[in-house]
């Protein structure tokens, strides 16, 4: 069997596993967000915490309760990586520094899981499964949340309330996440992927002396993160390593664990909205992008020139020989267009033009289909955009869902799309100016400077995904890109929220023979085209600077 071959037919498994799953998935999470019930061990935990899961909140106060719980969460796990040393299971390693413990913690809390330090020689058992274990948790299930809040905001009318954050917070923790994490642990293990809590033992006889290896909790951890789309690893070389992801098999099956939830949630928004056509809409946003990705990825990858290329089948510079090239372009580009960060290859060592594509993936917003919650709602974010323009074309108020998008609707949404753009091209060019962080780079030129442009894409997109070749293990590079992911996750949240509030407020507008048919092909076309041009316009330049340049030299 062909290599490319293998590769069609590993997406079209995907692509089958995947439709199996909306259904019953989106249909569960619309049930689990609309439910007025409390389970008691839910109602254990509303009690400790002091929360009234029935009384419903305007927009300010759910924000509040998002921004508190997240801080919170910081503080928790920057003073547990500072004590590390004195914890029991701690392997032996030392307290972690303070830069480097606060880009960690903001990483993992908003959802990001950049790594700036190796977890198999840094973190012991504690951390890893006391701390970043249990944010990869809480962080999704905060992303779901807000995704929610959003949804409600579009099919509620005449009130402010958009739910109750910590009601929504608990049952997607306990009532989706866990659950299917519990099972597909199980997998995983049963793929070969480690589970239990060793110390650190030497392994083999290899030239020059024997290799040390700590064991941990691998299985349980590597289902959450890329279920709840964080992609930070047990072992630094992340979904590279056998202890995480051991074959063809478990590969497969953790891209899937990545792409099942952000689609499944377009079913979630439909059925909540009332309109199930809504949310075929936007899956069929998501998916063609997602597929046309996959296939330029693919493309791009198996078709590069020179010898080495040819001796080996395609590009397989960085990437192992169990997955394929095949195996590694689905897995980059589903990590780079959810926030999931979790590599099964090196994408600094992918072609020029391959190296965009990840890229790319990460500036669209990681919209298609997205992280956990953020996908949905930065996709609705640029529905709202779409339906705006075709109102300007048509000479019309624009409407979606029964809404109007007036001035202060788009405000919010123009704002959203402005955040990470910012941050991103403004740390950039920081990192350039300064004489200090340029020194971090491996490589000079087209590809050095991609290497800095995707870590700050990689921290503000909340993805964690790094290119490789980059030492960000300095105060710049920890400080700077720990504020990017903060400012990232959670100033957009404002403006989705408020968004929700005013949505919410509204009366909804009948239809009338001129409102734009937003359940239809055409609107999908629409949104494609808006996504694409926006980015473009955003980061065409700087893209033109790293990875067009180094593939148009190739």
């Amino acid at each position: 069997m062909s290599p490319v071959l293998a590769g069609v037919l590993q997406l079209l498994a995907l692509v089958a596993a995947l439709g199996l799953s909306y259904r019953p998935l989106g249909d569960h999470m619309a049930k689990v967000y609309s439910s007025e019930k409390h389970l008691r061990p839910e109602k254990w935990i509303y009690k400790a915490i002091g929360a009234n899961p029935s009384v419903e909140m305007r927009w300010p106060a759910y924000l509040r309760g998002v921004l508190a719980f997240s801080a919170v969460s910081v503080l928790f796990l920057y003073l547990l990586q500072r004590v590390q040393g004195s914890l029991p299971g701690s392997l032996g390693f030392v307290s972690i520094d303070p830069d480097q413990a606060f880009n960690t913690a903001a990483s993992f809390v908003a959802n990001t899981n950049w790594q700036s330090y190796y977890g198999e020689q840094a973190m012991g058992h504690v951390v890893q499964t006391g701390g970043l274990a249990v944010q990869n948790f809480v962080s999704a299930a905060v992303g779901m949340a807000v995704a929610v809040a959003l949804v409600r905001g579009f099919a509620r009318s005449r009130t402010g309330e958009l739910g109750n954050f910590w009601a929504d917070l608990v049952r997607g923790t306990f009532r989706i996440l866990l659950p299917i994490a519990v099972i597909g642990a199980l997998v995983l293990v049963a793929c070969g992927a480690i589970q239990n809590f060793s110390g650190i033992h030497e392994v083999g006889q290899f030239t020059g002396g024997t290799q040390q290896w700590n064991g941990g909790a691998v299985a349980s951890q590597e289902v959450i993160k890329e279920l709840g789309t964080n992609g930070g690893g047990y072992f630094n070389a992340n979904s590279a390593h056998p202890f995480e992801n051991p074959n063809g098999l478990s590969n497969l099956f953790e891209i899937y664990l990545i792409l099942v939830i952000p689609f499944a949630l377009t079913r979630t928004f439909g059925r909540m909205v009332g309109s199930l056509r809504q949310g075929y809409a936007i899956l069929g946003t998501m998916a063609a992008i997602w597929i046309g990705f996959t296939a330029l990825m693919m493309w791009t990858e198996f078709a590069g020139n020179g010898p080495a290329f040819e001796i080996a089948g395609g590009a397989m510079e960085g990437k192992e020989t169990r997955f394929g090239i095949a195996g590694s372009s689905l897995f980059s580009v589903a990590t780079t267009l959810t926030s999931t960060g979790a590599v099964n290859s090196f994408h600094s060592s992918y072609t020029g033009f391959g190296g965009g594509i990840t890229m790319l993936g990460m500036q669209l917003g990681e919209i298609a289909p997205g992280g956990v919650g953020s996908g949905l709602y930065g996709m609705l974010i640029m529905a709202v955009i779409a339906v705006f323009i075709a109102g300007l074309m048509v000479g019309r108020t624009p409407e979606y869902l029964g809404k109007k998008i007036g001035t202060r609707e788009i405000k919010f949404a123009a704002c959203y799309i402005l955040v990470t753009p910012a941050l991103v091209l403004c740390f950039t060019a920081a990192s350039f100016v300064l004489d200090t962080p340029a020194n971090s780079m491996t490589n000079s030129g087209a590809h050095g400077f991609s290497e800095i442009l995707y870590a700050f894409t990689s921290g503000a997109n909340n993805n964690g995904s790094a290119f490789a070749g980059l030492n960000a293990d300095t105060q710049w590079f920890n400080s700077t890109i720990g504020i990017a992911m903060l400012l990232g996750r959670f100033l957009p949240m404002v403006f989705v929220l408020a968004l929700a509030g005013s949505l919410a407020e509204q009366t909804p507008v009948p239809k009338t023979a001129g409102t734009l048919r937003t359940e239809k092909p055409l609107f999908t076309g629409l949104l494609v085209g808006t996504i694409m041009i926006i980015a473009g316009l955003t980061y065409f330049p700087a893209l033109a600077l790293g990875p067009l340049a180094e593939g148009l030299a190739a």
